[in-house]
């Protein structure tokens, strides 16, 4: 019995043996195959220095980063300025304009009283791309230098031959280009071109263009758009309805100026060719007077260390037309306008103006304003290859960076790169008189 009893516990304790000798042989089998990241995890887990081991790693890892972006911000930075693929590469094809919002430029720009839009679309504007560009080709002055380039020669004969206007009137005409582009779009409507020397004496040395039926204030002839008595021309011209009256203004003066004048006279469609950005121009814009702090976006800091700056400062490496901090602030952190200065007739005149007349034009431009519509550029600058204006200062392009199928298929890569510097924020508006 004895016997019998110790053996059942003898073969017992002699299966448990077994059992866990065959579980640790399993065991150690498993152990064969652990990989060595098994091993040193399990190493750590059971002497407790698992999480110091992950915070270290996640430390050191942070900080490779950070010098490995140092480096790549030094290699930039010791780039040409104007290097096209330096840009591209720094700010990346979707990165040009991503500073939009940090430079202050308003989100929403000239507010109008109803919020009213145009009624093109861009595939209206893709097309009338494809459509202008041959006759582009043709155009008498190739070399327009100082004058309007290819972004805003579009942009004037597509608004036009959209609008079909009974008759165009142009403040400013240099040598003729811009009175080559409305005959573009309208061949047989009347134009009247005010403009201080006629462009018939450019002819003497060059290239011009003189319109055979258009009305010219020139030369000897000529009188300041504000001064014409228009009721009496209009009243020659045939024309009794205003609102089938196009203006263009490209004479670099005050655009508040001009805007009193146009709408006492009666017109509604205007358009300015040099709609200069805040602390650009040699002429008081619509974009300036737009540019306020109660606008999304608006308004700009002085302060050497913030945001805007550090942007601005970077930006203005690879860009022309890109002002910093300093460019933009005038005495007592004056921003608006040029430096806190109204600008007008070629900056010959310069009169300095207190942010609360500044904030007051912008109202009285709202109360009168229908419709408030920038040219975008009409095409990004990886494609055009444009050095000048900032992207992050103007609005989306036409043709986006990255499209260059499109970018050739509409005829744009037959162009040289030098007639897309031209870009300067070229604007169309109607305007009516103020609501009671």
């Amino acid at each position: 019995m004895l016997a019998r009893v110790l053996s059942m516990r003898r073969g017992a304790h002699m299966e448990e043996e077994d059992e866990l000798d065959e579980h640790s042989q399993d065991d150690s089998k498993t152990r064969k195959h652990l990989s060595i990241a098994t091993r040193i995890t399990n190493y750590f887990t059971r002497t407790g220095y698992l999480c110091p081991t992950i915070i270290t790693a996640i430390i050191i890892l942070i900080i490779t980063s950070y010098f490995l972006q140092s480096r790549d911000l030094l290699c930039v930075s010791s780039i040409s300025s104007f290097d096209r693929l330096s840009r591209t590469r720094f700010f990346g094809l979707d990165g040009l304009d991503s500073d939009f919002g940090a430079l202050g430029v308003p989100w929403y720009l000239c507010r109008s009283k109803h919020g009213k839009t145009v009624e093109w679309t861009t595939k209206d504007l893709l097309q009338g791309l494809e459509e202008f560009v041959p006759i582009y080709e043709t155009r008498p002055i190739k070399n327009n230098m100082y004058g309007m380039g290819f972004d805003h020669s579009f942009g004037l004969w597509f608004i036009t031959r959209w609008l079909k206007p009974d008759l165009m009137i142009e403040s400013g005409a240099f040598k003729g280009h811009s009175t080559w582009v409305l005959r573009q779009a309208m061949p047989n409507t009347r134009i009247i071109s005010i403009t201080p020397r006629h462009p018939e004496k450019y002819l003497k040395k060059g290239a011009a263009y003189v319109d055979g039926n258009c009305t010219y204030f020139a030369g000897k002839d000529f009188v300041d758009f504000g001064s014409i008595d228009w009721s009496t021309v209009m009243k020659k011209h045939g024309v009794s309805d205003l609102s089938r009256v196009l203006i263009f203004f490209d004479d670099h003066q005050s655009e508040l100026k001009r805007l009193k004048q146009a709408l006492k006279a009666g017109f509604t469609n205007l358009v300015f060719e040099d709609n200069y950005d805040t602390g650009t121009g040699d002429h008081y814009s619509l974009r300036q007077i737009c540019d306020q702090f109660y606008i999304q976006g608006g308004g700009h800091s002085c302060f050497e260390d913030s945001d805007e700056a550090r942007v601005r400062s970077v930006r203005k490496k690879f860009w022309e037309k890109a002002v910093d901090t300093q460019e933009l602030c005038g005495p007592g952190e004056s921003w608006w306008g040029v430096r806190g200065y109204m600008r007008d007739d070629f900056n010959h005149t310069n009169k300095p103006i207190s942010y609360s007349q500044h904030f007051q034009n912008s109202r009285y431009v709202e109360s009168i304003l229908d419709l408030y519509w920038e040219l975008p550029p009409v095409a990004g600058p990886s494609l055009t290859h444009q050095t000048r204006y900032d992207p992050a200062r103007a609005p989306s392009p036409i043709v986006e960076d990255g499209r260059f199928r499109l970018f050739q298929r509409l005829g744009l890569s037959r162009l040289e790169p030098s007639v897309f510097n031209g870009y300067t924020q070229m604007v169309y508006v109607q305007i009516s008189d103020k609501e009671s």
